[in-house]
């Protein structure tokens, strides 16, 4: 079982931050990763929806024979976390508590902004998580718009940094000291939000903390692969567009991701 691959599941292309982390972090593992395109961008739909497209996809992951699922999705992770890991028998892995953790210990005024989609600050789950530190101040907006900018690829220019301005102008007013970028798309904006908030501000993304998770728990599973003369593999499927999602995917994940296949669902 510990040489069977790790599946890793967004929306689109967000959680290749994610996918990225983890192939840094654990290089030999093997991954299976799944956009679902077709069906995305989740943030705008109904938590009903995102828990139905959700479960049909981590299913498939399972039938594939990965060890371990990885959400790398807020929005999925909001909406059936618990459901996940009723249903499953190998390890689940979310973003929302991993991006919590780094936040409190990088605040150092007690002021944190959470940024996300409309499902994942509607749901309150970042706010659910803070509840076990309540001295914290957390202010929190949905901004919509970044993730389409994202999956067109648009990640620098006047039009995201003006979008940004308007989206990100509440958290410098409540002077936010640490901001949680609670999507997997937003950290392909790091560069436009840094500079919008300023150098004073910190940017917690939960990619890197996700793929320390996943180590622990595959460690303490005993499904984590040592060494082998035989190299990990990546395989990358789209719902939608495969075309469109390769070249992204090359874009912000890097020489890893080969072909792209299309998957039906």
């Amino acid at each position: 079982m510990s040489n069977a691959p790790i599946g890793i599941f967004d929306s689109g292309v967000g959680g290749l931050t994610v996918a990225r982390a983890i192939l840094d972090q654990l290089p030999n593992e093997s991954t299976v990763y799944i956009g679902d395109t077709a069906r995305g961008p989740y943030g705008p739909r109904s938590l009903a929806e995102v828990r139905d497209f959700s479960l049909e996809t981590l299913d498939f992951l399972v039938d594939q024979g990965v060890k371990a699922l990885v959400i790398a999705c807020n929005t999925a992770s909001a909406a059936m976390l618990r459901d996940a890991r009723e249903r499953y028998s190998v390890p689940v892995i979310e973003v929302i508590q991993p991006a919590v953790r780094r936040a409190v210990a990088a605040t150092r005024t007690g002021k944190v902004g959470v940024i996300g989609t409309r499902a994942t600050i509607d749901s309150k789950a970042y706010l659910d998580a803070f509840a076990a530190a309540p001295q914290l101040k957390i202010s929190s907006i949905a901004c919509p718009l970044f993730v389409e900018y994202v999956e067109r690829g648009e990640t620098s220019g006047d039009a995201i940094t003006k979008v940004a301005r308007e989206y990100l102008q509440p958290m410098i007013d409540a002077e936010v000291d640490t901001l949680v970028l609670g999507c997997t798309h937003y950290p392909l904006l790091t560069g436009v939000i840094s500079y919008v908030m300023g150098n004073d501000v910190s940017l917690v993304s939960s990619a890197e903390e996700t793929a320390k998770d996943l180590y622990r728990v595959l460690v303490e599973n005993s499904l984590l692969r040592g060494p082998s003369s035989t190299p990990a593999s990546h395989k990358f499927l789209s719902t939608g567009d495969s075309k469109a999602f390769e070249v992204l995917a090359r874009r912000f994940l890097g020489p890893e991701v080969g072909s792209v296949q299309h998957q039906v669902l």
